[in-house]
């Protein structure tokens, strides 16, 4: 992986903000889907796509690619947002998401799309998955890893608990989860519908090396997944503390965005604030 550079870290916000002006448009044009998971992951995954990740956009199925496998795929506009932004496929597509016939399905369907991994829809099931990729990487000596995207409001299903067992107690140390932490689900707070702390600790108690970071800074991004791959002993999961609905003011925190689209005002309203605030995003939640 290059050195991030300030000049890079610049570009970076810069994409990872149009990557959430494309979320509104899309999500406004479809009339339907899920808007604070999406957004508050955009750093995340421009972080990846555009930095971490080895992969070649014009040749998807590369064998020696890394794998990314997203668990939660009702946030799937804004991996649509990066491959699209990565050149898997043309911007202008993103506007037909949840259209009749489109590629982009209110969740990702693998086959139908380039650079989608899996399909998701149940949550709990994307780590297990994940695992399956890691482990045939090291049964074909390969040298490609996998990363696993899970929320934190997945972790209320049980088979997820017995993939984060089985893969401690295999040492599967080519497979990275990150979570993200936002705190909500769509019946509300997590804490409030099943608290999940401490997170940190349950995932070490099985054999995993845990790392927590602000999932808004590119640096703390890119030194978790740097750390990451050098724990030759055990899987790793970086706990990424994000804000649902990052960057949009009425959308922050609020658990009732969580999937809801904006409505034709709501959406302008939200253009206009991602516009104002260019590639550099603050929030008074910092």
């Amino acid at each position: 992986m290059e050195p991030l550079t300030d000049e890079k870290v610049k570009l970076l916000e810069e994409t990872a903000n149009k990557i959430r002006e494309s979320i509104i448009e899309m999500l406004e044009e479809a009339g339907s889907g899920h808007s604070a998971g999406p957004l508050g992951m955009a750093d995340v995954f421009t972080a990846f796509y555009f930095h971490i990740l080895k992969h070649d956009p014009k040749n998807p199925d590369w064998p020696d690619r890394d794998r990314l496998v997203l668990s939660n795929g009702h946030i799937c506009p804004v991996q649509y947002a990066a491959l699209a932004y990565a050149g898997y496929f043309s911007v202008e597509e993103l506007k037909t998401l949840r259209k009749i016939n489109s590629r982009l399905q209110g969740h990702p369907h693998r086959g139908s799309l380039p650079g989608l991994e899996t399909t998701s829809g149940p949550l709990g099931s994307g780590l297990s998955q994940a695992i399956g990729m890691a482990l045939a990487a090291k049964l074909d000596k390969k040298k490609y890893r996998v990363y696993a995207f899970l929320s934190d409001g997945e972790h209320d299903e049980g088979n997820l608990w017995e993939a984060v067992m089985f893969a401690g107690k295999n040492k599967i140390s080519n497979l990275t989860a990150l979570i993200d932490r936002n705190n909500i689900q769509i019946d509300g707070f997590t804490n409030d519908v099943m608290p999940l702390e401490p997170l940190k600790e349950k995932y070490e108690s099985f054999g995993w090396h845990v790392l927590e970071i602000n999932g808004h800074s590119f640096e703390q991004i890119v030194d978790a997944v740097n750390e990451a791959k050098v724990i030759h002993e055990k899987p790793a999961v970086i706990i990424a503390h994000t804000i649902p609905g990052r960057g949009v003011s009425f959308m922050e925190n609020d658990y009732l965005w969580h999937g809801k689209p904006p409505t034709k005002e709501e959406a302008i309203k939200a253009l206009k604030e991602l516009r104002t605030l260019g590639g550099k995003i603050t929030s008074e939640h910092e």
